[in-house]
């Protein structure tokens, strides 16, 4: 395995992390068939196949699995040597990696955008994941310099530093009649039918913490991995909510959604950035990590400030982040 290359290496890595040549492919700006070939080069250097290809459908095989693990090393070391070269230089360039949980989409790409205002000389990276798991697996293997989230992760070695409140609401669609009643009891929720993010998702997570507090047992109804396709289903009428304020101010604002007044909600929790803390962090990653401590908290207050409103939280969701602890997961 001499004559492998550190091309070969990120190109299977994307490969493996998207399980797909085609979506890798769009990622590295290259052709399908360039990536088919740089694997097969790579493939021939192993002497082991490692995917497994049925159709359109990849797979990693037992080989893949051993050497993607070899090859993130190869590649974290490679970026953390790049990082200590600038820290040298005390320069604030290069490429910066951010991954952030699919809730935080909403607002991150216009925090990403000031920064790049204020720093033009770094080239910004996003990549959102569907849950927590998937950011957790890009943070320890080194994949990503700071991660957007909720929940700390304290299975991990981690610092997580909050920087704005996070409130999570009921939704329902207009003209539900549950609207009409303020404050709505917990305990009503019980005989609704709710539309809920995935096991695993922070949304989903708080709500059951929020549930459990007021001893409700929920009647599930549907499950979703997406806040879009959830926000849909109650937009048609299919069941009540609980999402993110952070991932509705469209839909209040044209008022295809309505925040439902459940007694004892919103839940406020806290947004977190977070980088692993055995790992001194660039120049770039550093200023970036500092932008969002000094700016994230008053962008939020400003683009969700109707929506706050809407809540009743014009002054709580404008406020510090008080609750690092009780931090809901992500999502």
């Amino acid at each position: 395995m001499n004559n492998v290359t550190l091309r070969q290496l990120r190109v299977f890595a994307e490969v493996a992390r998207r399980l797909s040549f085609v979506r890798a492919a769009e990622a590295l700006h290259l052709t399908p068939p360039a990536v088919t070939m740089q694997v097969k080069e790579l493939e021939a250097q192993v002497g082991l196949p490692l995917f497994d290809r049925e159709g359109r459908k990849v797979s990693l095989t037992t080989a893949g699995e051993y050497m993607l693990l070899h090859a993130r090393r190869v590649l974290a070391a490679l970026k953390e040597a790049g990082d200590a070269m600038a820290r040298l230089k005390h320069v604030e360039a290069g490429a910066l990696d951010v991954g952030l949980v699919s809730t935080a989409k909403y607002f991150v790409p216009r925090l990403l955008a000031r920064f790049r205002e204020e720093h033009p000389g770094i080239e910004l990276r996003m990549q959102v994941s569907q849950n927590r798991e998937q950011l957790l697996a890009l943070l320890r293997g080194g994949e990503i310099d700071l991660a957007v989230m909720g929940r700390p992760p304290r299975e991990l070695g981690a610092r997580a530093e909050p920087f704005a409140p996070h409130p999570q609401v009921f939704v329902a669609p207009p003209g539900h009649p549950l609207l009409q009643r303020a404050p709505v009891p917990p305990a009503w929720l019980e005989s609704e039918p709710l539309i809920v993010r995935e096991i695993g998702s922070g949304t989903r997570r708080a709500m059951e913490d929020f549930l459990d507090r007021h001893h409700v047992h929920p009647h599930v109804a549907m499950e979703m991995p997406s806040n879009e396709s959830i926000k849909q289903a109650v937009m048609a009428g299919m069941g009540l909510s609980f999402l993110s304020l952070h991932t509705i101010g469209l839909e209040l604002a044209g008022g295809l959604i309505r925040i439902l007044p459940v007694d004892g909600a919103p839940v406020v929790r806290t947004w977190n950035v977070v980088h692993l803390a055995g790992r001194t962090l660039s120049p770039a990653a550093e200023a970036l990590r500092y932008f969002v401590l000094e700016h994230a908290n008053a962008l939020l207050a400003r683009e969700f400030e109707a929506a706050a409103i809407a809540a009743g939280l014009d002054e709580a969701a404008s406020a510090p982040a008080t609750e690092p602890a009780r931090a809901a997961g992500v999502g």
